[in-house]
């Protein structure tokens, strides 16, 4: 497993169109990914719109033991009036810890812990608190900033891992 960072930076909002939904955390190697990442581009196209960014997985509510409450999208320019099934949202502006992870994404529970291990040791508090139905986070996303289709190789798979501090 190769990262690079941490690091703190502040950012701006993120405009994206994306589909939300709960799923137990085996089902994310189950294709679910990539499919409705497709249909959130196939919504784009269909509205004469494209991607303004890679896409991501927001972890909106994270319960190992159950399900995970996920919105899958992809960032726009300017949002689009939704589906029902594919709606508008944004990743919220503010200071973010991130860390770029290279390699197979079956690495990403690691690099995630690199993350949280860095803020634990240097005193910083994630925007998070816990619910009874989990982990529940303002702003926690990976991004994935290689496409497969046009990288075969996973060992040089880019994703970032971010999450956004408490004020």
């Amino acid at each position: 497993m190769t990262t690079t960072g941490p690091k703190i930076e502040e950012r701006q909002e993120v405009p994206y169109m994306g589909i939300r939904v709960q799923v137990p955390m085996a089902e994310l190697s189950t294709g679910i990914i990539p499919q409705l990442h497709g249909e959130v581009m196939g919504y784009l196209k269909s509205q004469g719109a494209g991607p303004n960014g890679p896409p991501f997985i927001r972890y909106w509510v994270i319960n190992m033991a159950t399900k995970l409450d996920i919105e899958l999208g992809w960032p726009v320019a300017q949002v689009l009036p939704g589906d029902g099934r594919v709606n508008a949202g944004a990743l919220p502006a503010g200071r973010y810890a991130s860390l770029l992870y290279t390699g197979d994404y079956s690495g990403l529970m690691e690099a995630n812990g690199v993350l949280i291990g860095w803020a634990r040791e240097n005193g910083i508090t994630w925007d998070s608190q816990e619910t009874a139905a989990g982990d529940a986070f303002g702003s926690r996303f990976e991004s994935y900033i290689t496409d497969p289709g046009d990288e075969p190789d996973p060992a040089k798979w880019e994703t970032e891992v971010a999450i956004r501090l408490a004020d």
